[in-house]
């Protein structure tokens, strides 16, 4: 479970101060299924950072399992993200000279994963997202679709118990954007992960569960017909 405790962030830019996140209090529960929504630089992509460790709050605490991520130190966060936390990006983040299968390695990798271990979980986890017979390709001979499943597929190696995403559909059209996030639900189901992802998308945030919208840096979450997935 994620608590958040009055997060702030603030960054200079320039002579000014900017207020990314102010004063978020915020109850993720295991399992839950939460997109973050708002405006461009309303503070969501901030937020969806805060949660996954990539970032540290100004003030405030960010609790995973009753443990204040702000309080780490690098290499307990590093290995808290490693073992924990999956993240998917709207741009793949994918090594171009790298097979399929190689990264979804990479994500073993920190985890001390031996390599013949990390070469069978990889192509186990390509596998379950469809992508059985294209793990020896590199991410130029794969269209954006199945470059964003490699990308899953990563994120899911490592076993995590929590998935971020953020804009994971905003370099898809819309027939692929519609696959990926059912296949998306489907892995979130099947190992009762706690998913929460960042969308401009009205069309996804209004499916979900739990919709956080940020402006101006606050969040007000909203409850949504519970018999909706995304």
């Amino acid at each position: 479970m994620y608590k958040l405790t009055g997060v702030s962030k603030q960054y200079s830019r320039g002579k000014e101060t900017v207020h990314a996140l102010r004063s978020i209090d915020l109850v993720i529960e295991d399992g839950d299924q939460l997109v973050i929504q708002g405006p461009t630089g309303g503070g969501k992509s901030t937020l969806l950072q805060m949660i996954g460790g990539l970032d540290r709050p100004t003030s405030g605490s960010v609790e995973l399992d009753g443990t204040d991520l702000a309080q780490l130190s690098e290499a307990k966060l590093t290995k808290v993200r490693s073992e924990n936390i999956g993240i998917i990006f709207q741009s793949f983040n994918l090594i171009p000279t790298l097979t399929a299968q190689e990264n979804v390695e990479t994500a073993l990798v920190p985890m001390g994963v031996k390599p013949a271990e990390r070469r069978e979980r990889a192509a186990e986890a390509l596998r379950s997202v469809g992508l059985g017979e294209r793990m020896h390709h590199v991410p130029t001979e794969l269209s954006g679709g199945q470059q964003q499943r490699v990308a899953i597929a990563r994120a899911l190696v490592k076993k995590p118990k929590v998935l971020l995403a953020d804009e994971p559909t905003g370099n898809l059209d819309e027939g692929t954007r519609d696959d990926i996030m059912a296949l998306l639900d489907t892995m979130c189901q099947e190992y009762g992960l706690t998913f929460i992802m960042v969308t401009h998308d009205s069309a996804l945030a209004a499916k979900a569960p739990r919709l956080a919208t940020i402006r101006a840096g606050r969040v007000t979450v909203t409850e949504q017909a519970q018999s909706v997935r995304l």
